[in-house]
């Protein structure tokens, strides 16, 4: 009866929530003065999602390269990617666990923005592994990085999805799913997650980007169209020079990248201080020398060989076809 009620619920639940993301991806909201050319940038409601579009827009970025940003908020990678397909989207931002979108054709990762540590496997309190959810009810965010976390924490514990009564949801049903004891774990992130263990303190973490270092990067990314970044070479290169700028303000100075980044959501500094905390910020000097040497091909190669396995991609692809590297360091030179 608990898992029928859950999926009675989800449904209701999906059905707002998925007109609400798109309403919000349709929005506009002008994230900076001035005239220029128009680029619909997606953005999550987290550091790693907003800090970059905070920066440009205090700074001026934009005006600069003679760009005007609307920005426009989702809840996850998956729905910018199909904004970017239906020409709804010009740039977005993902996740590690939605690289799989672009490794499959469907985008261009034209920058990679983080190494991320916020997915975990949460469960109730009294569960303390991932043998003990075994049978029991877990929400998952699908083709996302709390997918990829779960999927990671269920083989090394010799599991697999078969062994849980497994409940697609979006973000915010899994915030309310969890909260109120509707499931008993979730493959999810933070800075959500923090949401969460205001309500239940004792929120168990069973798994962390951290335990898989040796076997995967979680690198978050920005996103570009296929068609723009073929046919509009000049505009991507625009907005890949405001990133480098902004990349480089966030490096040199954190703590005021976290203060505008709190500005532009509209929450807590210390909650944004500490979302930024889970993960590790790379200068545009990284960046560049990490493209150059492969060490980021190398990152997806192993991504994409997770992703062969879970079953998202029927082969490894070569990351030359969808991370244009040369396009990123091109635009600072």
């Amino acid at each position: 009866m608990r898992l029928s009620r859950t999926r009675r619920h989800l449904t209701v639940s999906l059905a707002g929530v998925a007109a609400t993301a798109l309403l919000a991806a349709c929005g506009s909201g002008d994230s900076s003065d001035g005239s220029g050319e128009t680029v619909r940038f997606g953005y999550i409601n987290d550091f790693n999602g907003a800090s970059l579009i905070a920066v440009a827009d205090a700074n001026g970025l934009w005006r600069k390269h003679g760009l005007k940003a609307d920005a426009k908020v989702f809840t996850n990678g998956p729905l910018q990617i199909q904004a970017l397909g239906t020409d709804n989207l010009d740039f977005g931002y993902i996740g590690p666990g939605a690289m799989w979108l672009p490794a499959s054709g469907q985008a261009k990762v034209v920058a990679i923005n983080t190494l991320g540590n916020s997915d975990r496997v949460l469960a109730q309190p009294g569960i303390t592994s991932m043998q003990e959810l075994k049978g029991k009810t877990v929400a998952v965010p699908e083709g996302t990085s709390g997918d990829m976390i779960l999927s990671l924490a269920l083989k090394k514990a010799g599991m697999t999805k078969d062994d849980l009564k497994l409940v697609p949801m979006d973000p915010s049903t899994i915030v309310s799913a969890v909260s109120s004891k509707q499931v008993d774990g979730a493959g999810f992130w933070y800075p959500a997650a923090a949401t969460i263990k205001k309500q239940i303190p004792d929120l168990v973490e069973l798994a962390e980007n951290t335990d898989f270092e040796d076997e995967v990067s979680f690198p978050t990314a920005f996103v570009a169209g296929n068609k723009l970044v073929a046919d509009n070479p000049e505009k991507v290169e625009k907005v890949l020079a405001v990133l480098r700028e902004a990349m480089e303000f966030r490096t040199e100075h954190t703590d005021e990248a976290i203060g505008l980044t709190a500005e532009m959501l509209k929450i807590p500094a210390d909650q944004v201080k500490a979302d930024a905390a889970n993960n590790k910020v790379l200068s545009v000097e990284e960046l560049d020398k990490l493209t150059e040497d492969g060490t980021v091909n190398k990152w997806f190669q192993g991504m994409n060989d997770y992703f062969v396995e879970a079953g998202k991609l029927k082969q490894p692809v070569d990351p030359e076809k969808y991370y244009t590297g040369d396009l990123f360091i091109g635009a600072g030179k």
